[in-house]
């Protein structure tokens, strides 16, 4: 009967549980699912038809059903006129068919372009472009940050950043020297040197129920009964870096920082959870 009603009524199903505060649906709005790191030790990325080449670094994250899959390939290249001194990177999320029946084939959609841009104005604090650069105005490193949802169930942002932030601690950049006489990049392999991350960035995302009910890490189908959306990020040092909000419902100052103070308390969580697998990792390299 209840998955008869869940069916036919799923906002009336969800509301009589949120507002009554009898069912498990309210503890989760207070609680985050949970999270799991995978470091991969080889990623085969398809960045064009007929290409394959292993990955810098990589990490598979599970946020309760949401998986994604993130891989860093990088490449050598010339700088730009603009910024001589510096890298750059590119960042792309991927939302395939087969992660959920909601996406179609072909060129990227709404939120997928709308992902992938939230991402690179993260990665921007993550990682200075200036460590990037080899040699000023000739040669510098390109980072090629790929990120695809194998398993589909909300809370897409917050998936990839921990999924970017862990692939990035796991990437290995080969050491590389200019020969002086020919003027070529000579790269050794055998030596790697890890990236310096200067912010450890993670997410919190919220949706708000009914105009008034605040629900952490908000699954697919919490997030399609929603009124609003919004996605808090936050440092190691429990400063508010960005506040995402795509529109929708208004928030009042006091359920903003609510959501502030729950994010500095995620970041937390989420960095431990990643130096503890970035660490058993060392050790049984």
């Amino acid at each position: 009967m209840a998955a008869g009603f869940k069916t036919a009524e799923p906002l009336e199903y969800h509301r009589s549980f949120l507002v009554n505060k009898s069912d498990r649906i309210q503890n989760h709005n207070t609680e985050h699912r949970e999270v799991s790191v995978t470091y991969i030790g080889f990623l085969i990325l398809f960045p064009c038809l007929g290409s394959i080449s292993t990955a810098n670094g990589s990490a598979l994250v599970k946020l309760g059903n949401t998986t994604i899959i993130c891989g860093i390939k990088a490449e050598l290249t010339n700088p730009t006129v603009e910024a001589p001194g510096k890298g750059y990177i590119v960042p792309n999320v991927d939302l395939p068919p087969l992660c959920s029946s909601r996406f179609r084939p072909g060129p990227p959609g709404e939120q997928a372009q709308a992902a992938s841009q939230f991402i690179a104005d993260v990665i921007e604090r993550l990682i200075k472009t200036e460590d990037l650069c080899i040699d000023r105005g000739k040669l510098c490193w390109v980072l090629y940050c790929d990120l695809m949802c194998l398993d589909y169930d909300g809370n897409i942002l917050d998936a990839c950043v921990i999924a970017l932030l862990a692939a990035l601690k796991n990437t290995r950049l080969p050491e590389v020297t200019i020969n002086k006489e020919t003027s070529a990049p000579e790269v050794n392999l055998e030596k790697r040197r890890e990236l310096q991350i200067h912010k450890h960035l993670v997410s919190a995302s919220f949706c708000i129920f009914d105009d008034s009910i605040l629900i952490a890490d908000p699954t697919a189908e919490e997030e399609t009964l929603s009124t609003a959306n919004l996605t808090v990020v936050t440092d190691e040092d429990d400063r508010l870096c960005s506040v995402h909000k795509p529109g929708g419902t208004s928030l009042s100052g006091e359920r903003l920082q609510e959501c502030i103070s729950r994010a500095t308390t995620r970041q937390r969580e989420i960095q431990k959870l990643i130096d503890k697998v970035a660490h058993s990792v060392k050790k049984a390299q």
